[in-house]
């Protein structure tokens, strides 16, 4: 049974998608999973990666952190790391950086099975494209910050369509949803967006929303050359990912 997480944005030192977290480590049916942190996208940032597993050994997890950057990985030990996890969650970031470092080592096919095998899947920005089709990424302000644009960034493919997360802020000044409006008005795919502190949960060909402080997650498709935008509500009941 595939079961994916995507998190529009948040802030885990204020807690805000704690509902979403505690959602996370409910479908996973155990009482003290097993917590697998994959924070490529921000360079193995270290305070990234204690402010992650100190929330979620407050969860109840045990953690572990999968590190990608460094020279002479063992991928023996890299593969043993995913199968051993009951839930993987991608930090945010550079998201092109993080797919290249990915493909480059085969860990996106190790992600796949993990997947497939039925481990809760999960992220938060990067962490939330990576599992789409493809996703409206900020990555070019990693390298160029004062000259840049959104791009759309391939990910995994595990759920079709195009993601933006963040959907109702900016970066550096440039909003988030203005642009992927003008992306998904060239394009005929469809776009799935999702606000701060907002998430769709997928299993299998299912989904619904879960919704913290009234942010929302909408559905953005081009019919007869104009762009529709739909609000997708909050539910805890589950509705057919194909009617999207």
């Amino acid at each position: 049974m595939g079961k994916i997480v995507a998190i529009g944005g948040g802030d885990l030192r204020k807690k805000s998608t704690l509902p979403i977290d505690l959602e996370i480590i409910k479908l996973t049916g155990k009482t003290k999973p097993k917590f697998l942190f994959v924070p490529t996208a921000s360079s193995d940032s270290p305070v990234y990666i204690d402010i992650m597993c100190k929330y979620y050994q407050e969860l109840g997890c045990e953690t572990d952190t999968l590190l990608l950057l460094q020279a002479n990985l063992d991928l023996v030990a890299i593969t043993a790391q995913i199968k051993a996890a009951d839930i993987i969650y991608v930090g945010g970031g550079n998201t092109l950086k993080m797919m290249r470092r990915w493909r480059k080592l085969g860990v996106d096919k190790l992600l796949i099975q993990a997947y497939q095998a039925g481990t809760v899947m999960c992220g938060v920005s990067a962490g939330s494209i990576c599992w789409f089709a493809g996703g409206h990424s900020d990555s070019l302000s990693f390298y160029h910050p004062d000259d840049w644009q959104y791009i759309r960034v391939t990910g995994l493919g595990l759920i079709p369509g195009t993601h933006c997360p963040h959907y109702d802020s900016d970066t550096l000044g440039v909003k988030r949803a203005d642009s992927f409006q003008a992306m998904m008005s060239k394009r005929r795919d469809t776009g799935i967006a999702i606000d701060d502190n907002c998430a769709i949960i997928f299993i299998d060909d299912q989904y619904r929303v879960i919704s913290i402080n009234n942010s929302q997650a909408y559905v953005l498709r081009k019919s007869s050359n104009q762009l529709e935008i739909k609000a997708l509500p909050a539910s805890k009941n589950w509705h057919k990912l194909s009617d999207l």
